[in-house]
């Protein structure tokens, strides 16, 4: 089994890489739909130990990742009490809480979004329960992922009614926080299709602008996954920059996936080395304070040892990249080429705000296009760079 014993660049995970894992990611005992399990499913305690182990900062989960749904309020205090303890003892927390909204039978029309105002007001209770849970155990950040919030036949909802009803339940449950006085805040978690066909709020732009109509838009933010974005063949990179710059990157969900396939929550990096290049380097230098979190999984063809490989190698990839970024901020080559592209000149104003008297001047002297047009940027020369420091020949 790899473990992660520093390497070459002493490249070993510590509490300080805020690094985490959900218990249903390395808690995936490999099924799917055309297979049954091919490992057994770990305890989340046992996981806990185990990715403490490893270096990591902490665990996120969904209500039923730790408290069966049959529970008893007796079971439920004991399970909850024994992670606690657990938690204690290796200095984990748990950094997101969420609620399972698509799993059971129930939610198979939506869950806030469903035709049926009874399951609607289910889901809110449910989720309720599990913010309780969150907020017990420490959570700051509470995610809603919608996968069932969407159609297969068009003709079954109309999208604004589902929005509205979407939006009732987000200001009601921001409601239930202030009124507890819990230190938590929402992050929505976007994706374009699966489990349904069609998915309501599918990419981070839906999100943010979805966010703007909220009763509380300071408490929701967004938690962009690699692959939900990458799945639609939108850049995750881009994504995570626009989120950054409104201010709303709560969390992030960190994982693998190829343009055009499922949702495969592949481990981090193993695919798209270079996109995950930009994206590391843009945590690192945007001050984000929050979790790395990976949300993927082994291969079905893996046993618990290859569990713990793919956990490994999810951090040490985060690393390997981390570092690269450094070297790509030191690179005298690839400053000149920066400069040579001009990069660090679209930070200045264009134009400053508008007054009468600077159109007036823009509109007298707005420059040679021809000159202009005659310019090279050398982007090639820059990318190739970038290559060459990814290959590991600079």
């Amino acid at each position: 089994m790899v473990q992660i014993d520093g390497g070459a660049a002493g490249l070993k995970p510590t509490r300080a890489d805020k690094f985490t894992f959900g218990l249903w990611t390395v808690g995936n005992p490999g099924a799917d739909q055309f297979g049954s399990a091919t490992r057994v499913r770990l305890d989340p305690n046992d996981s806990v130990r185990k990715l403490a182990d490893l270096g990591a900062f902490g665990i996120s989960m969904h209500d039923d990742d730790l408290v069966p749904p049959e529970s008893t309020p007796a079971q439920r205090d004991q399970i909850v009490a024994r992670l606690k303890k657990t938690l204690n003892e290796t200095g984990m927390v748990v950094s997101m809480a969420t609620t399972n909204l698509f799993g059971h039978p129930v939610f198979k029309d939506g869950a806030f979004t469903s035709n049926d105002r009874g399951v609607r007001r289910y889901a809110i209770a449910k989720t309720m329960r599990a913010i309780d849970l969150g907020a017990e155990l420490g959570a700051p950040v509470y995610v809603f992922w919608g996968g069932r919030e969407g159609v297969e036949a068009m003709a079954s909802k109309r999208p604004a009614d589902a929005l509205d009803r979407y939006r009732e339940a987000m200001d009601f449950l921001c409601g239930y926080v202030i009124d507890h006085k819990y230190p938590m805040r929402f992050a929505i978690e976007p994706k374009p299709n699966e489990p349904r066909g069609d998915t309501f709020l599918p990419t981070v732009g839906h999100a943010l602008a979805f966010i703007g109509t909220l009763e509380h838009p300071e408490m929701v933010g967004l938690n962009p996954e690699t692959a939900h974005e990458t799945m639609s063949g939108l850049s995750f990179f881009h994504a995570v920059a626009q989120t950054l710059w409104h201010g709303k990157l709560f969390h992030i969900d960190l994982n693998g996936q190829k343009i055009g396939r499922y949702d495969q929550d592949l481990r981090f990096g193993s695919e798209g080395v270079k996109d995950a290049f930009f994206l590391v380097k843009l945590l690192e230098e945007s001050g984000y304070q929050g979790p790395r979190h990976f949300d993927a999984h082994a291969y079905r063809s893996e046993d618990a040892d290859g569990v713990w490989d793919f956990a490994a190698g999810c951090m040490r990839t985060y690393l390997l990249l981390r570092e690269k970024a450094r070297q790509f901020a030191t690179d005298a080559d690839i400053t000149a080429a920066l400069e040579e592209a001009s990069v660090t000149e679209l930070a200045q104003p264009t134009v400053g705000r508008y007054s009468a008297k600077a159109a007036t001047e823009l509109a007298a002297d707005p420059g040679d296009p021809a000159a202009l047009a005659r310019r090279g940027y050398r982007n090639e020369h820059l990318d190739q760079l970038v290559m060459d420091l990814l290959l590991g020949s600079r």
